[in-house]
């Protein structure tokens, strides 16, 4: 049985205006695109205006290239009542076709209502219809 095909949240490709001084894309534009994939995800499950708590340990494997297509994978890990945590994996493919893993971080954010107070959020694997 084949098992589904992963999406990720978001599919970016790197340009030449995102690089540093040694030509390859700075860690803080990839940091940029995690989290705003994590938000994706968190959007997802009923979370409707976020802002992030926490990013956890980003440990770069490899170095994300000028033309690489970036992909941001994403997983619930945690929710509670009005947080909610997501895995975010990422990983490059090269314009040969190679694919690399790049990075990754469980990244919290918190649901917040129109007052800016944290609110409750509807985890919609957990209606009741």
């Amino acid at each position: 049985m084949d098992q589904p095909r992963r999406e990720p949240a978001i599919r970016v490709l790197m340009m030449p205006r995102d690089t540093n001084a040694h030509g390859t894309i700075f860690g803080g534009v990839i940091l940029s695109h995690i989290d705003q994939a994590g938000a994706v995800a968190a959007h997802r499950h009923g979370c409707r205006r976020v802002v992030t708590v926490a990013m956890e340990k980003v440990v770069f494997h490899a170095p994300v290239q000028v033309g690489d297509l970036v992909s941001f994978y994403t997983e619930v890990e945690r929710t509670g009542r009005t947080s909610i945590t997501i895995r975010v994996e990422v990983s490059a493919e090269r314009r040969d076709g190679e694919a690399v893993k790049v990075t990754g971080a469980d990244v919290t954010y918190v649901n917040i209502g129109a007052d800016g107070a944290p609110a409750p959020f509807l985890d919609p694997s957990s209606s009741t219809a």
